[in-house]
């Protein structure tokens, strides 16, 4: 039986849907709409494509497809103008839909344009990847990259369903999958210590995709993050804490080249960066900071700046580019403890420095 997790926010308010064999399209055609766009990456659509489509139609939505190459480097302006590209040669108008069928990318590329394309039409989640099911799929934030820095184009937009279907992560390469599990530790540091120690407690089980675990990790990381979402949707206040290890792990990701480094082994990263400085500015307990490093380590996540082979030049200049930055100051979401983090501060340029070079020695 499918699990529901509402998101609230008044008259954008909509389910999460977590189970297996999900149907996707029922809020949709709820909305009027007829028609509309299904879009996916080179890698997904093969697998996920005809199914999708079929289940659209099979409730009597028209619906044509377009594939974008897999990869974070089509989460660009050229690949959004395709997007648009696309619906206007099919004659899509306000009142007709796309949908996200794909990882964060996919998810947050599509969700731009639908919230752009007729000032905005309407817009279903189908996550294919962990972290999209987890994170990216749910509260609204949509974007694309510059070259610059990641995610410096977007928008708060919200869909009008999330469809997380458990049965995709059994085509989902290990890799991608592992880097997902990034977002699911970071939901237990910064809200939930019984959620970190469930999976400190069942590393094998997570790894092995075993399915009634995973239902459980995936429904709770949906819950804190629609909780947090409907509290500060626009991130004002609270939703910064979805922030940790943001930071430095964005700076990484610019760094390294767009799809060298995954998000979540990015992420990873900057979340023992964000521990050792919380050690420094928060009194962070040194066995709780190990305790993070040991479990990403152990669920086959990098831990070290050394593992990417960055220099902190290289990553202090593309935390200037961080949408936190403010006068180049990066700010940062710090942990008191597991389960308590504080958000919004600044450390000293020198701490920065030796936080880094701390990290690189323990490699």
């Amino acid at each position: 039986m499918a699990r529901r997790v509402h998101v609230e926010l008044g008259e954008r308010s909509y389910d999460i849907v977590i189970g297996r064999n999900i149907r996707i399209g029922t809020v949709l055609k709820q909305t009027g709409a007829t028609g509309g766009l299904l879009v996916s990456d080179s890698n997904i659509d093969p697998v996920h494509g005809d199914a999708c489509q079929a289940g659209l139609e099979s409730i009597g939505l028209k619906v044509a497809r377009l594939v974008i190459p897999a990869g974070e480097q089509s989460k660009s302006m050229t690949s959004l103008c395709r997007i648009y590209d696309r619906a206007l040669e099919l004659g899509l108008d306000r009142f007709s839909f796309m949908v996200a069928l794909g990882g964060g990318m996919i998810g947050d590329l599509v969700g731009f344009a639908a919230a752009t394309y007729m000032r905005g039409i309407a817009l279903a989640q189908v996550p294919t990847s962990m972290l999209a099911m987890v994170d990216s799929s749910v509260g609204g934030k949509t974007g694309v990259n510059l070259e610059q820095g990641k995610n410096l184009v977007g928008s708060f937009y919200q869909p009008v369903e999330v469809a997380v279907d458990l049965a995709l992560l059994e085509t989902l390469p290990e890799r991608e999958f592992v880097s997902g599990l990034a977002e699911v530790v970071k939901y237990g540091v910064i809200d939930d210590f019984e959620l970190f120690e469930l999976i400190e407690a069942n590393v094998d089980g997570v790894l092995q995709r075993s399915g009634k675990l995973l239902e459980q990790i995936v429904a709770r990381c949906c819950e804190i993050k629609a909780g947090i979402v409907s509290e500060d949707e626009r991130e004002g206040g609270r939703r910064a804490i979805l922030n940790f290890g943001h930071t430095f792990g964005h700076a990484l990701e610019n760094a390294e080249g767009y799809g060298r480094l995954l998000h979540g082994e990015a992420l990873a990263v900057g979340m023992v960066y964000a521990a050792e400085l919380s050690a420094w500015e928060c009194g962070l307990p040194v066995d709780q900071k190990e305790r993070r490093s040991k479990l990403l380590r152990s669920l086959g996540l990098p831990v070290s700046p050394a593992d990417a082979g960055m220099t902190w030049n290289m990553l202090r200049e593309k935390m200037t580019a961080d949408k936190k930055t403010r006068a180049s100051v990066p700010r940062f979401v710090l942990a008191e403890g597991i389960g308590s983090v504080i958000i919004g501060r600044t450390v000293s340029e020198e701490v920065l420095a030796e936080a880094f070079e701390v990290l690189v020695c323990r490699a």
